[in-house]
């Protein structure tokens, strides 16, 4: 098996970002190994010993991804038996010829607190989002910029969540539950906030198997109540017009950046 250091002065992220899309296009498995904040030739050098034991153990060269940023610390670790691939680098000189401006490369500047107003909204937002969680209230509904509506364990939550922390969107979520099934219609609280609104639904079976892990054999969890409760859910969507995406088959990413292309909300990128 192949083995794959994603590493980097800063917090390793882009490098497993980048690497693991690339490697997603292969089908293998990999044994992965990410090591941030390699900031000093001491942690440079167990680095490339580290590599180089891999290697010594394996007799297959190690994959590198890399974001560092400091040239002395970068040299050091390719000196390592290993097939390495520089994101930062392989971009930048191009664009330096493209912008006609020289980059200035520092450390902590892609993730950490370079734009402080744009880290602060981020928090805000997730602080949001956790408060607004669930239905727990609706005062704060003429602040959000979006607000998920859907039957529980749909992806609502795991959603808000990842739209606050990635992209500074104050999302809240709302749940239908069984005692809303009767005679189903938007609450006062909702329609106040009608253009915000944004429907998740799911295949009943999935959300049967998602329930059932959570209240195994109960009415709750039964593939008929997951039945009855989508289809009057996804009738209510229809009704009122309300935009809505089914899950099923999308991760929260997906459904995040499917969220933001119908509805055109805008990223706030750190």
């Amino acid at each position: 098996m192949h083995t794959v250091f994603y590493v980097s002065d800063g917090t390793a992220i882009t490098a497993e970002v980048f690497g693991h899309a690339v490697l997603s296009q292969f089908p293998l498995a990999f044994e992965q190994v990410t090591i941030p904040f390699v900031e000093t030739l001491e942690k440079a050098r167990l680095v490339r010993q580290r590599i180089d034991e891999c290697f010594a153990q394996t007799g297959i060269k190690p994959l590198l991804f890399h974001t560092i940023v400091d040239p002395v610390l970068r040299e050091e670790v390719l000196r390592a038996q290993v097939n390495a691939h520089d994101f930062l680098n392989t971009f930048v000189t191009p664009l330096e010829q493209e912008l006609g401006v020289k980059a200035t490369p520092r450390l902590h500047r892609t993730h950490g607190m370079e734009n402080r107003k744009l880290y602060d909204d981020r928090i805000d937002a997730v602080n949001f989002a956790l408060a607004n969680d669930d239905g727990i209230t609706t005062k704060e509904y003429e602040e959000a910029d979006i607000i998920l509506i859907g039957v529980s364990r749909c992806g609502k939550t795991p959603t808000s969540l990842y739209l606050a922390l990635q992209f500074g969107i104050r999302a809240a979520n709302y749940p239908f539950i069984d005692q809303d099934m009767g005679a189903l219609e938007l609450p006062p609280a909702l329609k106040a906030n009608r253009h915000k609104l944004f429907g998740l639904t799911i295949a009943p079976q999935r959300l049967h198997e998602i329930r059932n892990q959570r209240r195994a054999n109960s009415r709750y969890s039964s593939l008929e109540q997951c039945e009855q409760e989508l289809a009057r859910v996804e009738r209510l969507f229809r009704q009122e017009a309300i935009h809505f995406l089914n899950t099923t088959s999308h991760s929260v990413e997906e459904i995040s950046a499917k969220i933001l292309e119908t509805t055109g909300l805008r990223r706030q990128l750190y």
